[in-house]
């Protein structure tokens, strides 16, 4: 867990790294996290590609999803989606919301997801549907507007996760590295469903195996052997987001420059004339 504001503002930028680096997230879509210091407040990107996101570009707002100083810079126009839902919801410490492609077939048809392997429990058994075009009638299917926000968020419900019709899915965690967690292992179950779905009868597990296999992430070593697995996958694409080191004198002001690495050239030999 971060033990300091610097950490969990890196934590939450890598969190949106990993996400589109697993394939959850693309140029669109958005982690956030409540404020680990003020819960009636979060904290979100910049409007900026997940994969790109940086700690400089985390923006605190408000529960109203006002941003609590002008950032002169452009922002998520769905960030209400994340207000909402920590409004409506003390429990929720971070939030994704992500058009998966895993997803989509089930999405276009309407149907339902449901867990087939012990990971995939994370997104529970037919977790509920929201069809913005039921109340708003039509629109550019984009969540916008706070009361757009409040809807999905009771939809949502006390569930982890909530499927949006011809749209995409919302997804909700304990803290950042348990809503990855959920993102990942949904999509990866959805992708399993529908591939099986092609072939025949799907065998989900039981109410009571979900139940269990849903609380693997928080009772085994699962959570964090994850997330170092996907920080490894990270690093190893060149996107890992290097850690913060205080600086021994100068202040805040010295802490947030970028260290300059530095290559040491070896000193040539000095040679006699003969």
């Amino acid at each position: 867990m971060p033990t300091s504001l610097t950490e969990a503002f890196r934590e939450l930028a890598i969190a949106n790294r990993i996400v589109a680096n697993e394939g959850v997230l693309d140029a669109f879509g958005h982690v956030s996290m409540r404020h680990p210091g003020h819960p009636d407040r979060y904290v979100l990107s910049r409007s900026r590609s997940p994969e790109l996101v940086e700690p400089g570009d985390l923006i605190e707002y408000d529960l109203d999803s006002r941003p609590l100083r002008d950032p002169d810079v452009g922002q998520y126009s769905e960030r209400v989606i994340h207000g909402e839902i920590y409004k409506a919801r003390p429990d929720v410490m971070a939030v994704c919301h992500h058009h998966a492609p895993a997803f989509m077939p089930l999405l276009a048809v309407g149907g339902d997801y449901l867990p087939i392997f012990h990971l995939g429990a994370v997104g529970g058994i037919r977790p509920p549907y929201w069809d913005q075009q039921d109340e708003f009638g039509d629109t550019n299917m984009l969540v916008v507007k706070p009361e757009e926000g409040a809807s999905l968020a009771r939809a949502l419900g006390d569930h982890n996760m909530v499927m949006m019709r011809r749209h995409g899915v919302t997804v909700i965690g304990t803290s950042v590295q348990d809503c990855v967690f959920r993102c990942v292992f949904s999509a990866r179950n959805a992708d399993y469903q529908v591939r099986a779905m092609g072939i025949g009868t799907i065998s989900a597990l039981t109410h009571g195996e979900t139940e269990m296999c849903g609380k693997i992430s928080q009772s085994t070593t699962g959570l964090g052997r994850s997330w170092e697995y996907w920080s490894v996958r990270l690093g190893r694409a060149g996107l890992m987001i290097p850690p913060v080191k205080a600086a021994a004198k100068g202040g805040r002001a010295a802490a947030r420059k970028p260290a300059r690495t530095a290559t040491r050239v070896p000193a040539r030999k000095k040679t006699r004339r003969r």
